[in-house]
């Protein structure tokens, strides 16, 4: 049977058979091909086989054509590279869109306007009276200057070792800028290759951070340029050289002082100086002397030889390294200084000036002490505690009266180990110190010095509030006396009955007291505590306070709040004028008579012998119940001096005594980290005990030679005459025969005006057998129970046996409230 041709199976019409326009096929293999592709089109829709046929089936359909070489196009990595000309379309939509969002970004950072608090803070210099000597520098190390005060050396060295294109470049270095990227983005550095320009925009201007990031190293060159458009180069100089840190200080006129004397000026730089300085720029930390700070030296004055061989080419190469003043490590608030600086900072908060502004604005502030008085004040103290322990605190305040301004004080013997200031901080009992007030209310009340008031009991004899056998005295003086005897011996009974007989009784008392700068808070809080005693000095005051008060006796009557603030310039104006409040209190008259009274306290009274010799005087001393506490307050018509001791002991929970650190009772055993005991629970707590002595002692000793030493080279004034101010006002009968006569002058020499004819010695005041006055008198014994406060007495001054310590405030009240 012959062999059957091979049928070609049915194709579908081709529409563009149909339409009778297809073209004839070009060759025979391009129709055969298309022939076998509708084959395999229509194989694909017929039910699959199996492919694995017999040898006598049919052939495959032939393989699609293969190009020579073997290839199909791109095989391999080359298909995954772009032509060349895709690769230029694609940098140039990618530099075009690169310009177009800088363009939006630079457009977008504004100006700087706002300048960093820190960049123009300038530090404020505390002055004595005179405005000149320094007490202390208080904050940064800085003075602005302007461009013209500065010597062109150092700022042609700045720019030669910083940024040698400064007056040519626009704000930034293209290759600086490239490697301060570089070295940022690597970590390498964290202000690398900046220009001058960057460096001042980010070290003047708020809104940029010192963070490590290209962000921040893009916004600061943006910032850099736009500065240099509006800004002039030696504008630039300027804001940059009075912020840059140069280490001991910031800003080339603080710098030019630290590192060469306090009269050296930028502008008085030498090329050497002004080299030294500018090498310093990039490493502040640098030890005057550094090996590389020298280096780099040398490399300034090498780089401005180059640039300005007209200026600099004959500086020594190597040029010669400068001298340096050597820094202080003493403190600057050690000894004194740290008390008188605590002070004025004080007193400007109460101002509103807060010591954050103190220490940026660059002030220059003048406090009301005198250099010379306050030495005085030290030595009076430090010599009459010679030989006390650490246990034992004075404190010592002097104010002139006439305008309220604190001379001097000792408040302590050194700021750093003890900051508690003893004149101004420490309130103690006034004790007998505050009978003056009493007797400045009876006048003022109309009372004079003439009348007779009780000398062995109160009248009434049970006093409101007072227990059971009232206030009495710890010596006889009789059973009256006038009113400038009972202030001379201190006679308690007979200032307490003067403030019973005012017409408002203890309220005329304080009403004086706070008039005259007095707490009135504490003042209110006393009388009810205490009641009369309040007329006996119970209530707490500092020495300030009691030397600013007994100024109403030394300005005929005129209170000025005390205060240690003279004024306050800023840029050569006056920005804090000095505050000289002031008030009367008491009439003139009254002021007078007051000083004839407390005038023979010194005279023949309980600090008889301790004046100021032929120069007149007057003034109070005050002992507390035990001696723990003591005063002598006194004054002159030009300056009014109070002087305060008590005695701290420390002690443990179990009663054992321990020495104080720097006159500090100790929080922990020796001062050491321990982890019993802190604050809340301190190892040892004070205890007020017994001085030994009393207000007529060292109190006044150390008043007398504080008061000697001040007064020296002025000349002598004289207080007012005796005003014989009021009517007499007998709160008992007038003693017979004879009343005490009073002199008309208090500060003559003649007659004793207290001489009441019972003895031969003149000076007798009481017991003329031999008792001197100072202990009850033999001849009259006391009672068994005379009344007397004594220390476990409740609702007394002498019955708290709390303490507390001297941060806290007043110790326990515990006064004996009289002298003897």
């Amino acid at each position: 049977m012959a062999a059957q041709p091979y049928d070609e199976p049915p194709r579908r019409a081709d529409p563009a058979d149909e339409r009778g326009d297809q073209p004839p096929p070009r060759s025979r293999s391009r129709s055969e091909s298309r022939t076998l592709s509708n084959q395999e089109t229509m194989a694909s829709d017929m039910p699959r086989r199996s492919r694995r046929r017999g040898q006598g089936g049919p052939p495959g359909p032939p393989e699609p054509p293969v190009k020579k070489g073997g290839g199909g196009g791109r095989r391999g990595w080359r298909r995954f590279v772009p032509s060349w000309k895709i690769v230029v379309a694609g940098v140039v939509v990618l530099t075009a869109g690169m310009f177009g969002m800088i363009m939006v970004a630079y457009a977008n950072v504004p100006v700087p306007t706002t300048v960093q608090a820190e960049a123009t803070a300038q530090q404020s210099t505390i002055y004595y009276n005179d405005g000149k000597t320094e007490i202390a520098r208080l904050g940064m190390p800085r003075k602005s200057v302007e461009i013209n005060q500065m010597a062109d050396s150092v700022k042609d060295a700045a720019i030669a070792i910083e940024n040698d294109t400064f007056y040519e470049d626009s704000g930034i270095s293209f290759s600086g800028m490239a490697r301060s990227v570089w070295m940022t983005a690597t970590g390498q550095q964290l202000q690398g290759a900046s220009t001058i320009t960057q460096q001042m925009a980010r070290g003047y201007y708020d809104g940029l951070s010192q963070e490590v990031s290209i962000e921040r190293k893009i916004k600061e060159i943006f910032v850099a340029v736009k500065l240099d458009d509006t800004l002039t180069k030696d504008e630039i100089l300027r804001n940059y050289l009075n912020t840059v840190n140069f280490g001991r200080a910031y800003g080339v006129e603080a710098a030019a002082q630290a590192y060469f004397g306090k009269r050296m000026t930028a502008a008085k730089l030498s090329p050497e100086q002004g080299a030294y300085l500018a090498a310093r720029i990039q490493q502040p930390a640098w030890e005057p002397d550094a090996p590389g700070l020298k280096y780099r030296f040398n490399q300034t004055v090498k780089r401005m030889a180059e640039l300005w061989p007209e200026k600099y080419g004959q500086l020594p190469q190597p040029a010669k390294f400068p001298k340096t003043r050597k820094t202080t490590t003493s403190n600057s608030l050690g000894g004194d200084r740290g008390y008188m600086v605590k002070q004025v900072l004080n007193e400007l908060e109460s101002r509103g000036l807060t010591r954050d502004e103190v220490e940026s604005g660059g002030y220059k502030i003048v406090s009301t002490f005198d250099r010379k008085l306050m030495k005085a004040a030290r030595q009076a103290m430090k010599t009459t505690m010679q030989g006390m322990s650490k246990e034992f605190h004075g404190g010592l305040a002097a104010v002139n009266p006439k305008n309220g301004r604190v001379l001097a004080f000792y408040g302590g013997d050194n700021y750093i180990n003890d900051p508690w200031n003893e004149a101004f901080e420490s309130k103690k009992q006034a004790a007998s110190a505050f009978k003056p007030y009493v007797l400045a209310a009876w006048l003022q009340a109309g009372y004079s010095l003439s009348s007779y008031v009780p000398g062995n009991e109160t009248v009434p004899k049970e006093l409101p509030g007072q227990q059971k056998g009232g206030i009495t005295n710890s010596h006889n003086v009789g059973r009256a006396v006038d009113v400038v005897k009972a202030t001379a011996q201190s006679v308690n009974t007979a200032f307490v009955s003067m403030a019973f007989a005012l017409p408002n009784r203890l309220d005329d008392v304080k009403n004086l007291v706070v008039a005259a700068g007095f707490n009135e808070q504490d003042m209110t809080k006393d009388i009810q505590e205490h009641h009369y005693q309040f007329a006996i000095g119970s209530a707490p005051v500092t020495p300030v306070e009691q030397a600013a008060g007994y100024s109403i006796f030394a300005n005929a009557g005129k209170y000025t709040r005390y205060h240690v603030v003279q004024k306050v310039e800023q840029n050569g104006q006056v920005a804090y004028p000095e505050q000289q409040l002031s008030k009367s209190v008491i009439d003139p008259g009254v002021a007078a008579d007051s000083t004839v009274a407390m005038a023979q306290v010194l005279r023949n009274g309980t600090a008889a012998g301790k004046g100021l010799g032929n120069r007149p005087a007057a003034g109070k001393t005050g002992t507390n119940n035990d001696e723990n506490g003591a005063w002598f307050v006194g004054y002159t018509p030009q300056i009014s001096t109070a002087v305060g001791f008590y005695r701290e002991q420390c002690r443990t929970e179990n009663g054992k005594v321990v020495p104080p650190l720097h006159s500090n009772c100790p929080i922990t055993p020796k001062g050491k980290a321990s982890k019993k005991y802190n604050l809340n629970n301190p190892y040892t707590r004070p205890f007020e005990v017994s001085l030994g002595f009393e207000g007529a002692g060292p109190p006044t000793i150390a008043w007398q030679r504080f008061m000697l030493a001040a007064h020296e080279g002025k000349p002598v004034e004289q207080f007012p005459e005796r005003a014989e101010i009021g009517t007499p006002e007998n709160i008992v009968p007038s003693p017979s025969p004879t009343p005490t006569k009073t002199p008309e002058n208090p500060f003559d020499d003649g007659e004793n005006p207290f001489d009441d004819e019972t003895g031969d010695d003149p000076d007798c005041l009481i017991g003329c057998d031999g008792d001197t006055g100072d202990e009850p008198t033999t001849d009259d014994p006391p009672p068994a129970d005379d009344g007397f406060p004594e220390a476990d007495d409740p609702d007394v001054a002498g019955g708290e046996t709390g303490t507390d310590t001297r941060a806290g405030g007043p110790g326990p009240v515990n006064g004996r409230l009289e002298d003897q």
